[in-house]
């Protein structure tokens, strides 16, 4: 089997969509020898928000002090083996094809969907390859989710807001449920989520569980002490050290309080000081990419992956801090069909952009004109291009040295312009 039939097997998968429940992939694991049990000491983490940055945080310390580190996370911006990485590498396009070609006939007889055929795969070679750590990202919810087979030393749920509500339930309650169902016996649990009625999902299940709780706010403060496009710096305080100008490559204040939960995890799980302030610097060599990422200086542009409202107003907000720095604003917006697109754009409305309305390449995109649409109705000035591409070169033609923009809406948009080879270089 080589690498192009292991895609060309896997993704018809998508076809049966959402599955909840456990029994296929302990079925497809079972059959391949338990690898979910040989992951070393396992990092589970759950949350609307945050997730991709907590991780890649916690991987980046982890791997600064040695462990050889599992990361698995999803979806993929480029290419499929993203998703999945040991000490900031990728798979090999190689180690697919073998491993899919090993569970094929398992895949097929368990009727596994798409993400639980990957964790499956994923797992499997992690434990082949001895990780000491893994660090493993949900990829919905978490009660019923393919990852929720691993016994977690740590659990971590950056933050709770509302998404994928078809499957995790309307109020924020029934949605911390189903993300709080990770927590299992004995492990140690950190959430950043400040919520009330969710704070008490989430201490109801540590406590039922024997979980101790760390919450940020309470456990673990932080102060922000430099905020610039691509930087943020930190003081971090917990109940036993002081973590003093901790710098990282990234754009927003929201990322203070999941970076600051990280670094709590990181010293329970005994890594130094020296080790999480060197870690959390090598932040990039973990593969993270488009979380409000600073591409270019002039015109000032951001790759970003929010989508839903909670991940729009923080992007928002952030960008607000600079708006006066810049003449005009560009967004290039693109969404799935699941997402709340009139909420987002209200969000992307207090930029006072030009809004440039792009379909993605998914069968679920949003029509491009519908976009166009909701910005009429909201009185948001807007355009209308057929793709990322063509969006894009608009801006390039219209937008000055003075200007901002936001890329923004959806893992696809952003994937699709690297894929065409835009934002190459990670700017450092």
């Amino acid at each position: 089997m080589t690498y192009q039939e292991a895609l060309n097997f896997l993704y018809p998968l998508h076809r049966f969509g959402i599955k909840p429940g456990l029994e296929r992939v302990q079925a497809l694991l079972q059959t391949h020898g338990n690898p979910h049990k040989r992951l070393g000491r396992v990092v589970h983490l759950a949350g609307t928000n945050g997730k991709g940055t907590t991780a890649a945080a916690l991987a980046a310390m982890f791997q600064a002090s040695g462990y050889k580190t599992a990361l698995y996370t999803s979806p993929h911006l480029v290419d499929f083996t993203e998703r999945i990485r040991i000490n900031g590498q990728p798979i090999s396009q190689e180690f697919v094809a073998h491993y899919c070609a090993i569970m094929q006939s398992t895949i097929q007889a368990t009727n596994a969907t798409f993400f639980e055929a990957t964790t499956a795969l994923a797992f499997s070679w992690f434990a082949d390859e001895a990780v000491e750590v893994a660090v493993i990202e949900t990829g919905l919810g978490g009660r019923l989710d393919a990852t929720n087979v691993v016994e977690p030393e740590f659990v971590v749920i950056p933050t709770i807001g509302r998404d994928h509500v078809e499957w995790l339930g309307v109020t924020l309650p029934a949605i911390a449920a189903e993300k709080a169902a990770i927590i299992k016996q004995g492990c140690s649990v950190f959430t950043a989520a400040t919520q009330p009625e969710v704070l008490a999902v989430i201490e109801q299940q540590a406590q039922a569980c024997n979980a101790a709780l760390f919450l940020a706010g309470r456990d673990v403060h932080y102060e922000v002490v430099a905020s610039e496009p691509g930087l943020l710096g930190l003081h971090v305080q917990t109940a036993t050290q002081r973590y003093a100008e901790l710098y990282l490559p990234l754009t927003g204040t929201f990322h203070a309080a999941t970076i600051a939960l990280s670094v709590q995890v990181a010293e329970c799980a005994g890594l130094s000081a020296h080790i999480i302030k060197h870690g959390l610097q090598q932040l990039l060599q973990t593969g993270y990419r488009a979380r409000l990422e600073f591409v270019n200086n002039a015109p000032a542009i951001f790759l970003d992956v929010s989508h839903n409202p909670d991940g729009m107003k923080a992007t928002v907000d952030a960008l607000l801090t600079y708006r006066e720095r810049y003449k005009r604003t560009f967004v290039l917006l693109g969404l799935a069909s699941d997402k709340d697109a009139l909420a987002v754009i209200r969000e992307l409305q207090r930029l006072n952009p030009l809004l440039v309305a792009v379909n993605i390449p998914s069968e679920r995109s949003v029509a491009a004109e519908q976009l166009g649409a909701l910005c009429q109705q909201e009185g948001i000035e807007f355009i209308i291009q057929g793709d990322s591409v063509a969006g894009l070169r608009f801006i390039e033609q219209q937008a000055g040295e003075r200007d901002m923009v936001l890329i923004t809406g959806s893992f696809f948009l952003a994937g699709e312009l690297l894929a065409h080879g835009f934002f190459k270089a990670v700017m450092q």
